[in-house]
């Protein structure tokens, strides 16, 4: 059943289309039946590699509230544990985030393909909170760009201690101003970034999962050891960076991030390695992460 009806406008000058708001949390792994239409669905169809509007569907994420700067949802999908955990303590929540980068359209496409092997025992016995794409205005631009509509670099915008000082010197000096990683003016200054602050607050993970590429790596910070592997996606850090969600949650709120760090932006892997990757990701959360 829906909790509300509102008009939402996606892009300036563009249609106004009648949207479900949010729906009931979705628990275990199927989709609701009472499904909403999803016509956002055709939009990010038409940009991620491999991901059907049918499929983008049936992955049954709904809009969390939270818009875009151009008002475009932020969707999301709940997934409670429908499996027990082993020994009778609460499951750990795990957050899933794609697409915080626009232009890294793989990272979108594959929490997608995982949203549909939720089915499996070792994912249902986590609670999930899933968004596949963060950054909606940076992946539906004209030509995907990894900054959102406002020019920010969304993994540079989280409040890490020193930001006001640190972030602004570290895009001048070190990046050379480089507009793909512009900060912002204040850390949390965009509706994207406040919505995953707000998720991290509401639904305190045990464990981030943040999705980007192409260095084809993987990347970790916080306690405890890091992953070796995943796949063929081997562990290597890529660095630790003045408001970057990894510094943030991993090394100021002790809760461990960990960056998968896809080979393509554009091309995904094949079915086998994403499958790949999804089980020994699972393998080590299970054997690793304890409950904050």
């Amino acid at each position: 059943m829906f909790a509300g009806i509102r008009l939402l406008t996606l892009l300036p000058g563009a249609a106004t289309l009648l949207l479900a708001v949010s729906a009931t949390a979705a628990t275990g792994t199927a989709a609701p039946k009472s499904a909403a239409p999803a016509p956002w669905c055709d939009r990010l169809a038409d940009r991620l590699p491999k991901v059907s509007a049918a499929a983008c569907r049936e992955s049954a994420v709904v809009p969390s509230g939270a818009k875009s700067n151009l008002g475009f949802p932020i969707l999301e999908r709940d997934i409670a544990a429908s499996a027990p955990a082993g020994t009778g303590a609460a499951p750990l929540r795990v957050l899933l985030l794609g697409g915080i980068h626009g232009d890294e359209l793989t990272a979108s496409a594959l929490v997608f393909h995982w949203l549909k092997q939720m089915d499996t025992p070792a994912a249902q016995s986590l609670q999930w909170k899933v968004a596949p794409l963060v950054n909606p205005d940076g992946l539906l631009a004209a030509k995907p760009q990894r900054v959102n509509a406002r020019g920010v670099d969304l993994n540079r915008n989280f409040p890490t201690p020193g930001w006001q000082q640190e972030a602004p010197r570290y895009w001048a000096k070190a990046t050379r101003s480089d507009p793909r990683r512009f900060p912002g003016k204040k850390p949390l200054s965009e509706p994207e970034s406040r919505w995953v602050n707000d998720a991290i607050e509401r639904f305190q993970p045990d464990l981030i999962v943040s999705v980007h590429a192409p260095y084809g790596v993987l990347d970790f910070d916080g306690k405890p050891e890091p992953p070796r592997s995943f796949g063929h996606l081997s562990y290597r850090p890529v660095g630790v960076y003045p408001g970057s969600l990894g510094n943030y949650s991993g090394r100021h709120k002790q809760v461990p991030v960990i960056t998968i760090e896809l080979p393509h932006a554009q091309a995904l892997p094949p079915d086998a390695e994403i499958e790949r990757i999804w089980r020994d990701m699972l393998l080590w959360i299970q054997r690793n992460v304890t409950p904050a």
